[in-house]
């Protein structure tokens, strides 16, 4: 363990959370059942900062985009659905690290992508954030990332990560082939 701090060491920081508290939750009744949001032909809608996401959250994408960032929203107890549908356009959904993330789609001819560049919680009692639907020449993505993280400093994150493992599998000591 201690060979693994001393090769960490020297990599940059980006001052981000190693835990993350519990998110507290609104009350069932102060949370709508029903949001629609559309990017039609053009850049469309975008929810972030300190929002409440419906119980269904109705994405749509054509020759546009939406994106939704739940990193700093109030959601409500249980599960909040993202229903994405991207013909020729895209959906973003960022997610926190301390909900759940379930996510189901069909992606024809395009995409529909779960990528966690860190991965979200597994408490049983945490919020679900749960996103399905369906992208025709188009995509829905749904991402995992720290509270501020843009995709530039996930990159060089994960690239700092990839370049510690591959010190320290450098620097293990290899058995030989029996």
């Amino acid at each position: 363990m201690e060979q693994l701090r001393a090769i960490l060491a020297d990599l940059p920081t980006a001052n981000l959370p190693v835990t993350v508290a519990p998110r507290p939750t609104l009350p069932s009744e102060s949370i709508p059942e029903n949001s629609v949001m559309a990017g039609i032909m053009g850049s469309g809608g975008r929810r972030d900062g300190a929002w409440v996401p419906a119980r269904h959250n109705w994405a749509v994408g054509v020759m546009g985009g939406c994106k939704l960032d739940f990193r700093e929203a109030q959601l409500g107890p249980g599960v909040t659905e993202v229903h994405g549908f991207a013909i020729m356009g895209g959906v973003e959904v960022l997610a926190p690290l301390d909900v759940r993330v379930e996510c189901s789609g069909i992606g024809i001819m395009g995409g529909f992508d779960h990528k966690g560049t860190v991965t979200s919680t597994r408490d049983p009692e945490a919020p679900v954030i749960r996103v399905n639907g369906v992208a025709i020449m188009g995509s829905v993505e749904v991402r995992v990332r720290y509270p501020g993280e843009t995709a530039r400093d996930a990159r060089l994150r994960l690239k700092a990560e990839r370049k510690a493992l591959k010190q320290i599998a450098s620097r293990s000591p290899r058995r030989p082939a029996p």
